[in-house]
């Protein structure tokens, strides 16, 4: 069972329903034991960094996904999810993140319309097992106004550019991060997820 976090952010409903259409079981919650239980964990979200980390904290749920960061068990986070995989933020001022990869999610430079919102191209070197099957150069959706400037080689990263060549998606081990949508990108966004649960399928066999 994956534990998808609720901690007031995102339409967490899709994502569920996502889950549910290739074939794994997926579980809102806000309990930190059903997180700490699961056989993986999901972090969605849209909104504000700062309100979001307030949130996780407030809600005990903050214990959880940090130990669900240990490496042992598949992570996915998505869009707001995946920001705050890193160190900080600067949006609406400076605020700590969970700090699993160096970095620091900024504001997208003026130029192209602000937030990004709509499709476009990731481009990846076969690297990342979430995007087995997936072509360089496919198409996904995004929605989102700052993106994280990595500061860590360590981790595995797929490349979309707006203004600024940023990093669309991460892995480091089982856990993975995607700035883009993929309940949301149609095909190629199905296909995201079905490789997330067959890696978790495989991580509890």
């Amino acid at each position: 069972m994956i534990a998808i976090v609720d901690y007031g952010r995102g339409n967490l409903g899709s994502v569920e329903k996502a889950f549910e259409r290739v074939g794994i079981l997926a579980r809102i919650t806000q309990d930190p034991r059903v997180v700490d239980d699961a056989d993986a964990c999901v972090l969605p979200g849209d909104g504000a960094f700062r309100d979001a980390m307030e949130n996780l904290e407030a809600l005990g749920l903050l214990g959880a996904v940090q130990r669900a960061l240990d490496g042992r068990r598949p992570f996915l986070g998505i869009c707001l999810g995946y920001q705050l995989l890193f160190t900080e933020s600067e949006e609406f001022g400076h605020t700590k993140g969970l700090d699993l990869i160096r970095g620091v999610v900024r504001r997208l430079p003026a130029g192209p319309k602000i937030p990004h919102m709509g499709w476009n191209r990731v481009r990846h070197a076969g690297d990342l097992a979430i995007f087995d099957g997936i072509p360089s150069g496919a198409h996904f959706y995004f929605v989102h106004s700052y993106y994280p400037e990595l500061l860590d080689s360590s981790v595995a990263v797929a490349t979309c550019d707006y203004g600024v060549s940023f990093g669309a998606a991460v892995a480091r081990g089982c856990i993975f991060g995607t700035q883009f949508h993929p309940e949301k990108s149609q095909h190629w966004g199905v296909r995201t997820l079905e490789n997330f649960a067959r890696i978790v399928r495989t991580s509890r066999a």
